[in-house]
C-alpha cells in the first residue's frame, strides 16, 4: 500500500482482490440473475480498473442456491453434494458477469477451481497471475473447490495466492456493525476493527476463518456496501468507504 494519500485519479494498490456476494446478482428479496444488477456492478468495476490496479473478482452464488439450504430437515442431499451444488452457482454467476464486462469492452478470464473446460478455464495459480498481470479482470467461480469452505474463505485464499494488497468485502451493508442493522436500528457501525477484536465481538459479516487467514498474514480487509453508486471505486481508490479490518486497527 502507498504511504501516501490516495490520489483522486489512481488506487494506491497495486492488485485487489473483490468479493463480490451473490446477492450483487439479484434484486434486493429476489433470487436467480438480474442483469440490470449485473450491470451495474460491471460498470462500477470498469470505472474502478481504470485507477489502475490489476482486480480479480471471487464471485459467491447465493442468488441461485445457498448450500445449507439442502441440508436442513433431510438426508436425501449429502452437504458436501450442496456445497458442490453452491460452487455451480458461483459459475453461472461469474458467466453473467464476463459477458457484462465484456460489453463494455472488459478484457476478462474466468477461472473456476471446479474443472469445466468447456466453459471456464481451470484455476492455476500461476496462469491468474499471468492474467492480471496482461491487465485482465479475473473472475475466480467454484470457491477452492472443496466442500465445507465458505465463498468468504476462499477469497481470503485467493487474495494470499495472488498476492493481493487489500481484500474488498462487498456486501449489502455499509461496513460491519455490533449487531444485524437489518434487525437492530441501533447497531453501530465500526468504521475501523482490529483482527482481534472482530473475532472476541463474534461479528458475523464475513467468515470467521477468512479473518483468521488474512490476520495470518497481514492482509487487510475492507467491507463495505457496493449498492452505492461509486463505493467499488471508492474503494478500489482507497477512500474509507466501510470498515477497515486490519492489525493496527481497532
Amino acid at each position: 500500500m502507498a504511504e501516501e494519500g490516495p490520489s483522486e485519479d489512481r488506487s494506491p494498490y497495486q492488485r485487489v482482490v473483490l468479493k463480490i456476494s451473490g446477492e450483487g446478482f439479484s434484486h434486493a428479496g429476489e433470487r436467480g440473475i438480474a442483469m440490470d444488477a449485473v450491470l451495474h456492478m460491471a460498470r462500477q468495476t470498469m470505472r474502478a480498473a481504470q485507477l489502475g490496479p490489476q482486480i480479480a473478482i471471487v464471485l459467491g452464488g447465493g442468488n441461485i442456491l445457498r448450500g445449507a439450504q439442502f441440508t436442513v430437515g433431510t438426508t436425501a442431499i449429502h452437504e458436501a453434494t450442496a456445497h458442490y451444488m453452491g460452487m455451480l452457482a458461483t459459475v453461472m454467476n461469474g458467466l453473467a458477469l464476463q459477458d457484462a464486462l465484456e460489453s463494455l469492452g472488459a478484457d476478462t478470464r474466468l477461472l473456476t477451481a471446479v474443472r469445466m473446460e468447456g466453459v471456464a478455464e481451470p484455476y492455476i495459480r500461476r496462469r491468474a497471475r499471468r492474467h492480471l498481470e496482461k491487465g485482465r479482470i479475473v473472475l475466480l467461480a467454484g470457491g477452492t473447490g472443496s466442500p465445507f469452505v465458505t465463498t468468504d474463505t476462499a477469497a481470503a485464499q485467493r487474495a494470499l495466492e495472488l498476492g493481493a494488497d487489500i481484500l474488498l468485502k462487498a456486501t449489502r451493508v455499509d461496513g460491519v456493525y455490533s449487531d444485524d442493522p437489518e434487525k437492530n436500528p441501533h447497531a453501530v457501525l465500526y468504521s475501523q476493527l482490529g483482527y482481534e477484536d472482530f473475532r472476541r465481538r463474534n461479528l458475523r459479516v464475513m467468515d470467521h476463518e477468512a479473518i483468521t487467514k488474512c490476520a495470518q498474514y497481514n492482509l487487510p480487509v475492507m467491507v463495505f456496501n457496493f449498492k452505492k453508486e461509486g463505493n467499488i471505486e471508492r474503494a478500489v481508490r482507497g477512500e474509507r468507504v466501510g470498515t477497515l479490518i486490519s492489525r493496527n486497527a481497532g
